[in-house]
C-alpha cells in the first residue's frame, strides 16, 4: 500500500493495519512485508534514529509496499518537510492541541513546497490554492498523508475546530500520554476514556477521515471493540514489545518444561511509543 492508497482507505473507512519498527535492521523490510501489514509507523519521538537511517528505512519499506508514517518529536513543520524528503509516506505529529499547530501541518504536509507569506495565506484562512497552484501541489502531495496525534483534554475540547482544518487524513490516539493527562494512569476500561475514545471515532469518522490508536497487547480486547466501532487505522505493537514478549513467553515455557527455575527479570525494555 503506499501512501495514496493509504489515505484513501483511512478516510473511507477501510480498516488498514500496521506495527511500530524501531530497529533499522536490513532485514526487518522484508521479514515484515511478509506478515501481510498495510504500512510501518516509525516513531523518532520516543527513538533515536537519524535522517540517514531513517531515509534508508523509507525507501526500504516502500520497496516492498509498506506506507512509511513517521512520527515527529513535537508539531514542527519543517522537521515533518525533513522527513517526507527522505521518503516517508506520511507524518504524525504529536500532542496537537490547536487550529494553529494543525493548520502548520498541513502546509508542511499536503502545500509543500509552498513556504513563507503565500503559503500563511493559505493556511490562515483555511482556502485551497487555485488554479495552476492548486493542481501542482495535489499532484506533488498526492501520496502523502497527514495524520493528527489526540492525546489530552485541551485536543478532545478543540476535536471540532481541528476537523475543521482541510486535508487531515486521521486522527490517532495516543492512549497513554490520553489518559495520564485525563487524570486516569493507564485505566484503558475507565468510563472517562472510554467516552473521550468514542467521542473521537464518532468526530473523526463523521468529518470523514481515518481514526486509529497505537496499542499494545494490554489493551487488545479494548481495540477490537473500537475497532467495531468505526476505528479503522491500527497500529499494533511494536518490534521492540513483539519479539520481548515472545521471547519471555518462549524461554519461559523451556524454564518450566525441563525444571528450571525463572529468572528475575534485569530491567525493563518498554518504551512508551
Amino acid at each position: 500500500m503506499n501512501g495514496y492508497e493509504l489515505a484513501q482507505a483511512l478516510r473511507t473507512g477501510e480498516r488498514v493495519y500496521g506495527t511500530c519498527v524501531i530497529s533499522p535492521a536490513p532485514q526487518w523490510p522484508t521479514m515484515i512485508a511478509s506478515t501481510g501489514l498495510d504500512f510501518v509507523f516509525i516513531d523518532t519521538e520516543h527513538i533515536v534514529l537519524d535522517r540517514t537511517e531513517l531515509a534508508w528505512m523509507c525507501q526500504s519499506y516502500s520497496g516492498h509496499g509498506l506506507a512509511p508514517i513517521i512520527r515527529i518529536p513535537a508539531p514542527d513543520p519543517y522537521r515533518a518537510c525533513q522527513m517526507l524528503d527522505g521518503g516517508a509516506a506520511g507524518v504524525v505529529a504529536p500532542y496537537l492541541e490547536s487550529v494553529h499547530q494543525v493548520r502548520q501541518l498541513r502546509g508542511a504536509v499536503k502545500l509543500r513546497p509552498l513556504k513563507g507569506q503565500r503559503l500563511e495565506s493559505f493556511l490562515q484562512s483555511d482556502q485551497q490554492p487555485d488554479g495552476e497552484l492548486r493542481e501542482y501541489l495535489a499532484n506533488y502531495n498526492r501520496d502523502k498523508v497527514c495524520i493528527v496525534n489526540i492525546e489530552s483534554q485541551p485536543a478532545l475540547d478543540a476535536l471540532d475546530q481541528l476537523l475543521a482544518v482541510p486535508d487531515i487524513d486521521a486522527l490517532l490516539i495516543g492512549p497513554h500520554d490520553l489518559s495520564i493527562n485525563l487524570g486516569i494512569p493507564e485505566q484503558y476500561t475507565h468510563p472517562r476514556f472510554e467516552e473521550a475514545i468514542q467521542t473521537i471515532i464518532r468526530k473523526g469518522r463523521a468529518a470523514g477521515v481515518g481514526v486509529g490508536i497505537h496499542y499494545s497487547g494490554s489493551i487488545l480486547d479494548e481495540m477490537i471493540g473500537w475497532a467495531k466501532s468505526g476505528m479503522n487505522l491500527i497500529v499494533h505493537s511494536s518490534d521492540l514489545t513483539l519479539v520481548r514478549n515472545s521471547l519471555t513467553r518462549d524461554i519461559g515455557q523451556i524454564r518450566t518444561e525441563l525444571g528450571d527455575t525463572p529468572r528475575e527479570s534485569k530491567g525493563a525494555a518498554s518504551i512508551d511509543v
